[in-house]
């Protein structure tokens, strides 16, 4: 978990405090997923052609602003919201890209 969330080998107790009292969102979704209550189902539907599954989220998954059904191409997906960056998480149930928008950190003189 930790390397796939670029955390480094070795950490110092300063950073180490500082991920356990700001935890990233990750961190926040694997604490709740620890409660040992069965799985919850998710609706998944497509954002250009409408396809629906269930699934169960995995613990990886941020929130999604859009999920789109991988053969779809790049043009026909929504356009990124003006002052966002985006990302794209690839197996999102069988066949979905889930697509977060984010704020962009202000740019810094």
């Amino acid at each position: 978990m930790a390397q796939r969330h670029g955390l480094p080998k070795w950490m110092t107790e300063a950073e180490l405090r500082g991920i356990l009292d700001n935890p990233p969102p990750w961190l926040v979704q694997s604490r709740a997923n620890r409660t040992g209550k069965r799985p919850v189902w998710v609706h998944l539907e497509c954002a250009v052609c409408g396809y629906e599954e269930a699934a169960r989220p995995k613990k990886w998954w941020p929130d999604f602003t859009y999920v789109v059904c991988g053969d779809h191409a790049p043009s026909d997906v929504p356009a990124v919201r003006p002052g966002c960056i985006r990302s794209e998480y690839d197996g999102v149930g069988t066949r979905f890209v889930g697509i977060a928008d984010v704020e962009a950190p202000p740019v810094r003189p």
